[in-house]
């Protein structure tokens, strides 16, 4: 009897050791299936945002793509009576989270391409997985592993190799570029540590908030300062702009916060150099684009490091 209480005790303080592995396995195989789903959804956006950009503005396209997204999801979660009423003390970390998952994500990694190249911007955007690795030492106790760090070595080298062929040079001109990307990388990174623990909302309706709240200064922006032009959509534009509704600022937003409920920021994080190696690889195979030694020797390097950082301790 003492001893069943102790171990009642020890649950309550959250010391009693993990549960083994054969619980946490399907919590874990969602996870990375989660990760694959927004790694392949944000990959494909390269391509669409190449349409997109082609009649419209980042700012105004993203922005109108989230806002969209943001009414189908709240519906979904209306549909499937979820409550959409944002406790009082959720507030602050609900706007937090959308500022760094979407706002600063999407928006800046957008800003960027006005004074820098898409390698370039692409480069500096997906330094990502460093600062999650560093920020998760200090916020979450989570100490890097040798393998950990020996896969993000591995995942930064196969992005490092893709883009190789551009020619950055950080000039006066060029520095609003770096730092809005660095801005979109770092901060979407501390999105991603602080984010680990769910909202007091449900997913769906989580989601919704987040998207909403971060692309509506977006789309507000996109209005003020970019002057599109409505009339100028194509048929191509208008197939990219309902991808980019439906699956990256809808479906792929789900499963990247599926994901981190789920895996360590780590590993997530280092999941996520598979969307410039993707995006390489649509490209190639949509648009023509080259497609030789130094995509395979990335794509060899990237998926190692992917693989080292979801394998199972």
């Amino acid at each position: 009897m003492t001893r069943g209480l102790a171990h009642v005790e020890e649950a309550k303080l959250g010391s009693l050791p993990a549960p083994p592995p054969a619980e946490r396995r399907p919590e874990r195989t969602i996870g990375i299936a989660c990760l694959l789903a927004t790694a392949c959804g944000w990959a494909l956006n390269w391509v669409a945002m190449k349409f997109l950009l082609q009649v419209w503005p980042p700012l105004f396209s993203r922005g109108l793509a989230g806002v969209v997204a943001a009414i189908g999801l709240a519906l979904v979660a209306v549909l499937m009576k979820q409550s959409l009423r944002v406790p009082r003390e959720a507030w602050p970390r609900l706007l937090g989270a959308a500022f760094t998952n979407v706002f600063a994500w999407m928006g800046f990694s957008s800003l960027c391409m006005k004074w820098i190249s898409v390698g370039e911007g692409a480069l500096l955007v997906y330094t990502m997985p460093i600062w999650a690795t560093i920020f998760a030492w200090p916020l979450l106790g989570t100490r890097p592993t040798r393998r950990g760090v020996a896969a993000l070595l591995l995942g930064v080298a196969g992005i490092s190799v893709l883009l190789g062929g551009q020619s950055f040079a950080a000039g006066s001109g060029q520095l609003p570029g770096v730092s809005f990307a660095l801005a979109a990388a770092v901060l979407f990174a501390l999105g991603t540590v602080l984010n680990g623990a769910p909202l007091p909302l449900a997913p769906v309706a989580s989601t919704a908030w987040q998207v909403g709240l971060g692309c509506l200064p977006m789309f507000l922006l996109g209005v003020a300062f970019e002057s599109p032009q409505l009339g100028a959509l194509t048929p191509a534009g208008l197939g990219a702009m309902v991808y980019m509704t439906i699956f990256p600022m809808g479906v792929c937003y789900l499963t990247w916060f599926g994901a981190l409920r789920r895996l360590p920021p780590s590993a997530a994080s280092t999941g996520m150099l598979l969307v410039p190696l993707l995006g390489t690889l649509t490209a190639a195979a949509l648009l023509g684009e080259p497609f030789g030694t130094r995509q395979i020797v990335s794509m060899v390097l990237t998926l190692s490091g992917v693989t080292l950082a979801l394998r199972r301790g």
